[in-house]
């Protein structure tokens, strides 16, 4: 498995393909909101054309109404590369999802089961506004784990209160992590580009975004609103501006500036949480022969 990370519009989807055609293999998307098929142009997700007949798998998988974390898509690559690896002997991950990338790398603590009703009850708090209040339960449940969990993150907030109520213990108690085994090689590359030259690039992007269509596509989203892969980047902004809190122009401003602000998140997580072969995203023929090297 190659995997290829980098922030948001690098050019991870253009440098892929020709890395699948070159190597004659299929490509697995790993970016949380690619996973849905009601979210296109907000996610940026690849076009017919932008593939080129390159197989691509985890891109439309699931709906937007279902919770899908970073454990289940773990799950799901495995089985998946069991029976991929009987045809083909290299695939392609890509995205910049990094707490789903770290699930296939170094796989996640092996967490109790809790209750489907209780999660569909603290989703449901989280939709009603009480995602503080649940961050203060979490605070007096387990301290620990509210340190050292990104209590922003919906998901991860869900799960370790979820853990805590449905044990009666601590999440924190659980993260006892063990190093994980592969039945395949893992080759990890990363790429980027010059600051100013990626801020360029995101900002195009967003322009395209908007010619494309997005306002029309948030508000065939509305029912959807409160999911939490609705309250990012992209989406979130233009909810803003269409319930009024914002002229177009700001949220234009907003979305650039969130953008550019998560763009340089991905890169500070995947440069200090793992040890990936950085190269400029245009360094193609460099990148085949690192791979080359490494797969002789």
């Amino acid at each position: 498995m190659i995997i290829i990370v980098g922030p948001t519009a690098v050019g991870k989807t253009d440098l892929c393909v020709k890395l699948a055609q070159w190597l004659g293999c299929d490509i697995i998307s790993c970016d949380s909101r690619q996973f849905y098929r009601e979210l296109n142009i907000g996610t940026a997700k690849p076009r017919p054309e932008e593939m080129q007949d390159v197989k691509h798998h985890f891109i439309d998988s699931h709906s937007v109404e279902v919770l899908y974390s970073a454990g289940d898509f773990e799950r799901e690559v495995e089985v998946f590369l069991k029976s991929y690896f009987l045809q083909k002997n290299v695939v392609i991950m890509t995205g910049g999802s990094g707490l789903f990338v770290d699930a296939v790398v170094n796989g996640l603590d092996d967490m109790p089961e809790a209750p489907i009703q209780l999660r569909a009850e603290l989703m449901q708090r989280l939709e009603n506004g009480e995602k503080e209040k649940m961050q203060s339960e979490l605070k007096e449940l387990d301290p620990s784990a509210y340190e050292s969990i990104d209590i922003q993150n919906s998901q991860r907030l869900v799960r370790a209160l979820e853990v805590c109520l449905s044990t009666g213990g601590l999440f924190s108690s659980f993260q006892k992590k063990t190093e994980k085994e592969h039945f395949y090689k893992i080759i990890k590359i990363g790429i980027e580009r010059p600051r100013e030259e990626l801020y360029q690039r995101i900002n195009t992007r967003v322009d395209l975004m908007l010619q494309q269509g997005l306002l029309d596509e948030v508000k065939d989203l509305e029912a959807f609103k409160d999911k939490n892969a609705l309250k990012t980047v992209g989406y979130k902004e233009v909810f803003g501006h269409l319930s009024g809190e914002t002229d177009y122009q700001t949220m234009v401003d907003l979305i650039k500036r969130n953008t550019r602000r998560y763009a340089k998140r991905q890169l500070t997580w995947f440069k200090n949480k793992d040890t990936f072969e950085w190269f400029d995203a245009q360094a193609f023929e460099d990148i085949k022969s690192f791979v080359a090297n490494q797969m002789a």
